[in-house]
This record gives structure tokens, C-alpha cells and sequence, in this order.
């Protein structure tokens, strides 16, 4: 018996089997990494240019979810097929996890000729595959990197290549990107910021600011959001969209989330109590049934009331796993927590969200605000929505409201709840504080009179 992608030379069936992938027949990691090596060292004396590339299926558990595992496995067959079929005599396709596909091109020497052979085979599992009666559709991102010279090996090509990937995945789907030096250096900042921001939790460095939401009616304050902020001794302020994505990606969310909360928390509990706290959870966290847990045990030790702690979801967060996303949701209203909906309008699948999750509030995304002096469209939607949400009994909230004219036009629309930098900039809990006192100081002088 003898390997899919052999030597040509037998070998024996344990051998065999070990480099394998039972599902396809394709070669698995180990194929892979074992191509790698022997053609970098058949090109030890002239090391000639090669590709290596990493292929990820787009959106591949959704349509797992929906046709069923079996199904799932017949598709991940049919990619095998094609991709197998794509491959000249000198190449090599394996599958080397659950939904990724590795090729390794030893005759593609140049970054346009490795972006251009990936986007083919793109196009060729872009067809329908056949589920029974059923057909799916999928795409595809691919990651490369290039061979150029004998320092690099198999484990480094194949890391390039991954993050060409993250890459290629992070700008959408069905992208190619290969490997480059303004990758690696973003990778290495990347991995320095990780290394600060888990320092920085450890020691609690992390620090909640607060924006306030208003009733824009009155312009009286009902509520702050808590915002993430951070600044690290050597890489001074870190923005909150660099540092935020590298926790979900790394695995550091769920400790900076407990960190801020209960920081936060315990600066709320100054407040009048009339006000409530609006705190955002990642979608990373609404596939931990531990998240709600971690939200109770916080409250507890903080003393804070749950009833005056709100939790803002993303449509995205929701896709990721809906189930366990909803037991969360569910967990955390039980004991009187409010969970809003935060930038809607922005996903994928908004009205059914609506209607199968029990929400308190719905936050319109800063994208319809921009525009809604200028253009019908946006206005028109925003009516839509406020008009919606009064049929389904749920407050609103509009983010980035950053003109007067712009609270104005919505108050004409009926929209009760604003926020944006026009009502107050994030600022930390001291400045929060204070303002709150000289607001209430002022409202005493002003029944005085």
C-alpha cells in the first residue's frame, strides 16, 4: 500500500495511515510538514523560490450547523476532491485540520504567481457542492508564504503562511494575501502588545472610562457606558480598538472584561442610583457559558445592583453560536440585568435576532447618525427602526450623536435615548464623579431659586 503523495517507494500500512487523513485521503499535517522538509533540503545548495499555502474554508460551521455533520463531511470530501484535482504532478494538497486545506507549490516563485494559483483554486470551490437534493455554497481564504532562502524552515513557512491567513481573513472573505515583511513586523507588535496587555491585567492596569447616555429630550444623563482604556509604560496609550481584538484573538478577554467590570462597578455604586451601567461583552464570551458566572460573582463582591447593570450585545457575537449565546442572555436577565443590542443595523441577520432573542434595548448604529441630516435613506431607516422597536417594546438609544442638529431631527423622530461626543467625551471615574456631583450641586441651587 502506498501513500496518496509518496515517494513512490512502499512503505508500510501504519506508516501509511499516519500520514493520512482518514476523512479525504488526503495527506494530513504530517504529509505536509514532511513535503516541506525534504524540498527544502533538496534545495539546500541552491535554494530556488517555492509557495506554501494554507487554505480556510469561509463560514464552514454555519453550513455544518445547518445540513448536519454527515453532510459536513461529505462537502469537506468534495473540497478534497477538487482541490486534489487542481494540483499539477509536482504539487501536494493536504488537509491539514478540521476545515483547512495546506498546498505546497515547488514550482510558484513569485508573490504574483502564488496570489494568482490560489485565487483559482478559490474559484474552483466557489461552485455549488451537492448535499442529497441540496446543494451548498462556500468560499475560501488563503494565506501563502514564499521559500527564499535556506534559514527558513518548514515551522516558519508554515507560521507565515497562518499569518497571511489571519490576514487574508481579517479583510473578508475570499481573500489571498502573501506573506510580507510589513506582516511579520505587525505580527511582532502584535505579540508585544499581547505580552504588555496580559502584564497589564495581571496588575490591574486597565481602567473603565465612562460616556454618558442621555434622554434627549431633557439632555438629563440616565446612564454611562463603560469604555475599555488602557495605557502601557512603553507603548504609552494603546487604543482600544488595537488592544480589544488582540484579547478576544489571544484569549485575554475574559480576564481584562472581569478586570474592567468590576472597576467599573465599583465606581458606579458613587452614583445616584437612578443611573445604570452599560457594559459590553465580546462575542468570544457569549460561547462561554462561564461569562455569566464571572458577571454575577462580580456583582456580588462589588455589592452592585444587577437591576441597574445593562450588558451590550453585537449581532455578531449572537451569530457566533446562537444557542449558547441565548442561555447567557437569558441567565443574566433572570436575575433583572438589562442586555441591549448594540450596533444594529450593521450584521447580518438583525430582524430575526429581534425575534428570537428577548432584548431591553436597541442601540442604533453611529452609520445611520452620520448621515441623517443629509440623506432620505438613513432617515427613512432610522424611523423604520424607532417605529419598530415601539411595536416590540423596547427602549432606544442612538450612538454618535456628535451635532445638535442631529439630536434635534431625532427627538422629531421620537427617539428617546442619545449618545455621542455632543452630550460628553470617555473620561475615567474620578472626572465622572466630580461631574456628577457639580451636575447635582447645580439642580440644588436651581430648586433654590
Amino acid at each position: 500500500m502506498q501513500t496518496t503523495f509518496g515517494t513512490g517507494q512502499a512503505t508500510g500500512e501504519s506508516t501509511d495511515l499516519a500520514f493520512t487523513d482518514p476523512l479525504t485521503g488526503l495527506g494530513n499535517h504530517r504529509r505536509f510538514f514532511d513535503k516541506i522538509d525534504r524540498l527544502i533540503s533538496d534545495r539546500a545548495d541552491d535554494p530556488a523560490p517555492f509557495t506554501v499555502g494554507i487554505l480556510d474554508l469561509d463560514g464552514f460551521k454555519p453550513i455544518n450547523d445547518l445540513f448536519g455533520h454527515k453532510a459536513g463531511d461529505e462537502i469537506l470530501i468534495q473540497v478534497a476532491m477538487r482541490l486534489r484535482a487542481s494540483m499539477d504532478s509536482h504539487s501536494t494538497v493536504c488537509r491539514i485540520g478540521a476545515d483547512e486545506y495546506a498546498f505546497l507549490y515547488p514550482m510558484v516563485f513569485s508573490e504574483e504567481a502564488a496570489a494568482e494559483k490560489s485565487r483559482t483554486l478559490i474559484e474552483i470551490l466557489s461552485a455549488p457542492h451537492d448535499v442529497g437534493e441540496r446543494t451548498a455554497r462556500l468560499s475560501a481564504s488563503v494565506g501563502c508564504s514564499m521559500f527564499y532562502s535556506g534559514d527558513e524552515t518548514t515551522e516558519i513557512l508554515v507560521s507565515k503562511a497562518e499569518t497571511a491567513l489571519y490576514h487574508a481573513k481579517r479583510s473578508g472573505r475570499g481573500r489571498v494575501v502573501v506573506y510580507s515583511r510589513e506582516m511579520e513586523e505587525a505580527a511582532k507588535r502584535v505579540t508585544r502588545i499581547e505580552q504588555a496587555l496580559r502584564r497589564a491585567v495581571s496588575a490591574g492596569e486597565v481602567e473603565p472610562h465612562f460616556q454618558p447616555i442621555v434622554d434627549l429630550r431633557t439632555r438629563r444623563i440616565i446612564g454611562f457606558e463603560t469604555l475599555a482604556r488602557w495605557t502601557d509604560g512603553d507603548l504609552g496609550s494603546v487604543p482600544a480598538t488595537v488592544f480589544i481584538p488582540i484579547a478576544e484573538e489571544r484569549g485575554i478577554i475574559g480576564p481584562l472584561s472581569q478586570l474592567v467590570l468590576r472597576k467599573a462597578a465599583e465606581a458606579a455604586r458613587s452614583w445616584p442610583k437612578d443611573l445604570f451601567l452599560s457594559f459590553n461583552l465580546s462575542p468570544s464570551q457569549l460561547v462561554d457559558q462561564n461569562t455569566g458566572l464571572h458577571i454575577l460573582a462580580t456583582l456580588d463582591r462589588t455589592g452592585f445592583d444587577p437591576r441597574r447593570l445593562e450588558i451590550e450585545i453585537t449581532e455578531t457575537g449572537l451569530m457566533n453560536d446562537p444557542a449558547s449565546a441565548e442561555k447567557i442572555v437569558e441567565n443574566l436577565r433572570r436575575v433583572g440585568i438589562r442586555v441591549a443590542l448594540d450596533d444594529f443595523g450593521t450584521g447580518q441577520s438583525s430582524l430575526g435576532r429581534l425575534r428570537e432573542f428577548h432584548f431591553d434595548k436597541l442601540k442604533i448604529d453611529r452609520a445611520f447618525v452620520s448621515s441623517i441630516l443629509d440623506d432620505r435613506p438613513s432617515e427613512h431607516i432610522i424611523r423604520a427602526i424607532l417605529a419598530m422597536c415601539e411595536g416590540l417594546g423596547m427602549d432606544v438609544v442612538t450612538e454618535g450623536i456628535e451635532q445638535e442638529a442631529q439630536a434635534e431631527r431625532l427627538v422629531q423622530f421620537g427617539c428617546a435615548g442619545g449618545q455621542g461626543f455632543l452630550f460628553g467625551r470617555p473620561v475615567d471615574a474620578d472626572a465622572t464623579l466630580g461631574y456628577l456631583r457639580d451636575s447635582f450641586r447645580g439642580a440644588l441651587r436651581v430648586k433654590a431659586i
